[in-house]
């Protein structure tokens, strides 16, 4: 594999610390039922195309909680043969990660390769609620000089 080098007067990419989660975030969170199937799920992901879904109020997980389901998920439950028995509460993620829209990147960088994570959801400073979801393609976006 080739690598072009860049061409004169490109700008580098940002430092992550000086840039906010918010400014680089994918903005609003694409949510389905607890009791979705994974053919329901992976619909939603192709017709969106994001690699992530959001599970509002799981069983067993308490009111007000969240689940993910992710494309690694969908994998996983596809590989084990259980994608036409399970529903995306049950193969979701229900640790879900947060970071404020006002966090660094490099913060949220830090955080997902801490937790072995490609996605995070966003939440506003002020109110605490969902109003995004941060990838790892995002953090690459800005990296390749991106978005600032």
């Amino acid at each position: 594999m080739t690598i072009a080098r860049s061409p004169v007067g490109e700008r580098p990419a940002p430092r992550l610390q000086h840039v906010r989660v918010g400014d680089v975030m994918h903005p609003g969170v694409v949510t389905c039922p607890a009791e979705a199937s994974v053919r329901e799920v992976a619909r939603v992901m192709a017709t969106h195309r994001i690699h992530c879904v959001a599970v509002p109020d799981p069983p067993g997980a308490g009111a007000g909680s969240w689940a993910i389901v992710s494309d690694r998920d969908l994998i996983a439950a596809t590989a084990t043969g259980d994608e036409g028995a399970r529903s995306a509460a049950e193969i979701g993620t229900t640790e879900t990660l947060t970071i404020s829209d006002g966090d660094s990147v490099d913060r949220a960088v830090q955080l997902m390769a801490e937790r072995e994570v490609a996605h995070l959801v966003v939440v506003a400073a002020a109110s605490g609620r969902p109003v995004g979801v941060l990838s790892t393609l995002d953090v690459a976006g800005l990296l390749a000089g991106g978005e600032e």
